[in-house]
């Protein structure tokens, strides 16, 4: 039997990437390519240090520093730094850090015509989509906003070595969800699940390094290099069920992102792998995994290999150990089936309860 020919839409996100070694020293040249000249710039409380450096090489293309990014992006952070750029007449937003930083400059360019330049210290991946979120009264939304895309992605290695190895281990784990997501999207499509794959073993070979050698450059390239493609395929397609758990679980809940994705990505994988065969092969093909008798097929091995790699990494597997209660599973689960994303296999309040406990549980997929 003959296979229907291809079909597939894809759309091409205008962004401009700088990546490699001492691309940090290029900032003041991409900023006069955007045309700007009273650069905000924007960190967390923590990396409030970073952003000051950044400031300083801007020197008088700078007009401030808000360092109050916060995970989630509240609705009350967004307000105060949108008052802020306002205030000190900004032409442009400099996000350096990870999600919660970019998520706070996309949180300004969504009411304004403030183009982003990112500066990721993370393998968040999140400036390299139009995604945002924004969290009000205890329920994160997201969109999809051109607006929001930033401009120019700057992509220094050499500033993700002061990474502490626990958060490059699950930040690098968060990246490759996106990559799993993207391989059974809606909108999937050869491009990208070539880049998804790549992304995933880009990932899988750096991270284990990086977390026994902080300060490896080769490793910390091929994590970044790895987070970059991850973020490519979350901008350009849409993304499933384990992408709305986590959004569940953290706005809701209040669970830390990176871990929220470490802990769920392996069970989320596994209860979606019946109705998405041809892309569990990929991840497991991406993964190097392999069963010791090699009697089990490629598919069966993707969930179990995250969960697997995870635990080589020292991160989390339990929801439990972030913080979550019992008596907040069936709220979640509840949530969680409300207005339901996308994903190849259907989701049930019964299904979605179970994949839960086992996530609240750490148990391996089997």
């Amino acid at each position: 039997m003959s296979q229907a020919p291809l079909a597939f839409v894809y759309d091409v996100l205008p962004s401009r990437v700088v990546f490699g070694i001492g691309s940090l020293d290029k900032l003041t040249e991409e900023i006069d390519r955007l045309g700007a000249h009273r650069a905000l710039v924007l960190s967390t409380p923590e990396q409030r240090n970073q952003g000051r450096q950044i400031a300083d090489r801007l020197g008088s293309r700078a007009v401030g520093l808000f360092d109050k990014a916060v995970m989630h992006v509240p609705i009350e952070i967004a307000e105060q730094a949108r008052e802020q750029a306002k205030a000190l007449g900004a032409d442009c937003c400099v996000a350096v850090g990870g999600g919660s930083t970019t998520g706070l400059a996309k949180a300004i360019a969504l009411v304004s015509t403030l183009p982003i330049l990112a500066i990721p210290t993370t393998y968040a991946g999140s400036e390299m989509t139009p995604i945002w979120g924004l969290t009000e009264g205890g329920v994160k939304k997201t969109g999809r906003d051109p607006r929001v895309l930033p401009k120019t992605v700057l992509y220094d290695p050499t500033l993700t070595v002061s990474m502490p190895a626990m958060l490059s281990a699950t930040s690098g784990m968060n990246s490759i969800a996106h990559c799993v997501e993207a391989l059974y999207s809606k909108d999937a499509n050869p491009v990208i699940s070539m880049m998804a794959e790549e992304g995933i073993r880009a990932l899988a070979q750096g991270l284990p390094v990086v977390v026994a050698e902080p300060a490896n450059l080769e490793a910390r390239s091929n994590a970044l290099y790895g987070a970059w493609l991850a973020g490519m395929s979350l901008g350009a397609v849409g993304m499933a069920l384990h992408h709305k758990l986590c959004h569940t679980l953290g706005g809701t809940f209040n669970l830390p992102h990176a871990e929220t994705h470490t802990v769920v990505l392996p069970h989320a994988t596994a209860y979606t792998a019946p109705a998405a065969q041809e892309a569990m092969s990929c991840i497991a093909r991406a993964l190097g995994a392999r069963s010791p008798d090699r009697t089990l097929p490629a598919p069966e091995l993707a969930a179990p290999a995250l969960y697997d790699l995870a635990v080589s990494l020292g991160a989390p597997t339990s929801l439990a150990a972030l913080g979550l209660k019992p008596a907040d599973l069936d709220k979640a689960a509840d949530i969680a089936v409300q207005n339901p994303y996308y994903n190849p296999r259907p989701i049930t309040r019964e299904g979605i309860r179970a994949l839960l406990q086992d996530a609240f549980e750490g148990r391996r997929p089997l």
